[in-house]
């Protein structure tokens, strides 16, 4: 039996190696690499060719839910479960939407991480048993044909607003996405535009809400 080739993608060092040791004591699972953040996570699947990646929602710079998005494009056979503390159904129904395989709840028994596993490699969707169908159902019922709230931003311009509400400069900014800061303010203007939102505490609100950064991330007052 081959080894299902796993990435572990998360910001907190003593979370990936809990991970990796609970990983490492399954039959047929190998751990082959280990991201911090998102942007390092899209290098290191391009360099090594995991099967399955383990992504945490809160990493810094880039996070889960656009990691995976960039995930699906680039590397379409390459499965993603999502490792998150939340269980509501916007944060849910982004990471589907996005293309993940799998939604997992941080406080899963280790049994549960096995099932999800087994069940993304038979190509199938693994969401944790808490997380309610009939909320979720609920939830895209209400929603109706009105589009979600990042889709009304391309996928830089939602960097672009995590970043802005992480605290970061329009100079920082430009710097980590490799572009003048010219385009960083033009991204600004027409991303306040299209949400109606003038200033950075909306756009950080905004950011939360919408689930690009945890409540607790921000600038700092």
């Amino acid at each position: 039996m081959k080894n299902t080739r796993v990435m572990l993608a998360d910001d907190h060092a003593l979370v990936r190696a809990g991970l990796r040791s609970l990983l490492e004591k399954m039959v047929a699972v190998e751990v082959i690499a280990e991201a911090g953040d998102g942007r390092e996570a899209i290098e290191l699947i391009q360099k090594h060719q995991p099967q399955v990646v383990l992504m945490d929602v809160a990493m810094p710079g880039l996070n889960g839910l656009e990691a995976v998005a960039r995930v699906t494009k680039e590397f379409p056979t390459v499965k993603v479960i999502i490792l998150s503390m939340h269980a509501n159904e916007e944060y849910v129904l982004q990471a589907l939407r996005a293309g993940a395989s799998g939604y997992l709840l941080k406080d899963a028994a280790v049994a549960e991480l096995e099932l999800a596993l087994q069940a993304v490699g038979r190509s199938e969707t693994y969401l944790s048993p808490r997380i309610s169908k009939p909320v979720i159902d609920s939830y895209l019922e209400r929603l109706g044909n009105q589009r979600a709230p990042l889709d009304r931003l391309t996928p830089r311009q939602r960097e672009i607003v995590q970043l802005i509400a992480e605290g970061k400069s329009t100079k920082e900014i430009a710097f980590l996405l490799k572009v003048s800061v010219k385009t960083v303010e033009a991204h600004r203007a027409q991303l306040m535009e299209r949400l109606g939102i003038h200033e950075v505490a909306g756009l950080v609100r905004y950011a939360m809400r919408v689930g690009l950064v945890p409540p607790e991330a921000g600038p700092e007052a």
